[in-house]
């Protein structure tokens, strides 16, 4: 593994610290492996740490009392998760678990503050972080509450497609997320997200090469979304 303090550039939230500033923050840190499957943290858990991704990536999910589980976002290296709890002091929001073998580092909410408050630039990025989450779940209520399921998918996909755009009109997403995975992020099953990405599919929009599910036309995606919600 990385020196520690090296490890900690990949942190957005840390990227405009000094060298010697990630060098004491790594100090006081607790470090852990863990394998793909784990879980993390746990929905309605009381702890309050705040944990940054340094390798691999992590999945939000809640779990129904039937079992159904809904995914909120995956969490990928060089972002954090436990904010909230750390911040407000009430039970987490939701369950975390390692998409792949991860290493994960960890500080208490004391030391969470402690950087906040001594570390302008930190504050500054974290509160940016927040804005656009609730932009993010601002889209998806209006997405739940206004839209048809066939819609909501082609949002997800243009989610997924913003962060893994490999030219200028076409995205791949490896490995490809799989229908059960889409239908979870949107509250509806995996048979309606099988139809409509082999309607995207025979469209040309969509397809699925060596693993990845690959976006072949974002803009006509977009113009799709446009039509429907008209901005």
């Amino acid at each position: 593994m990385q020196p520690r303090s090296r490890m900690l550039e990949r942190v957005e939230i840390f990227r405009d610290l000094p060298q010697a500033e990630r060098d004491r923050l790594a100090m006081r840190f607790r470090w852990t492996r863990y394998s793909a499957g784990e879980q993390i943290v746990g929905h309605l858990d009381r702890s309050t740490d705040v944990f940054l991704v340094l390798q691999g990536e992590v999945r939000v999910v809640i779990y129904s009392l039937a079992g159904r589980e809904v995914t909120f976002r995956d969490i990928k290296a060089g972002h954090y998760f436990g904010e909230l709890a750390a911040i407000d002091g009430l039970p987490r929001s939701a369950s975390i678990f390692a998409l792949s073998d991860s290493v994960i580092a960890s500080m208490s909410a004391d030391i969470f503050w402690e950087i906040l408050r001594d570390y302008p630039e930190t504050m500054a990025r974290l509160i940016k972080d927040l804005a656009g989450l609730i932009r993010t779940l601002t889209e998806r209520v209006f997405e739940f509450s206004a839209l048809a399921v066939n819609n909501r998918i082609h949002a997800e996909l243009l989610r997924l497609a913003r962060d893994h755009m490999t030219a200028e009109n076409i995205a791949t997403i490896q490995p490809a997320p799989t229908h059960a995975e889409i239908a979870s992020r949107i509250s509806t099953h995996r048979e309606a997200v099988t139809r409509e990405l082999s309607r995207l599919s025979s469209a040309g929009i969509v397809a699925r090469r060596s693993g990845a599910l690959v976006v072949e036309d974002v803009e006509r995606l977009n113009r799709l979304m446009r039509d429907v919600i008209g901005y």
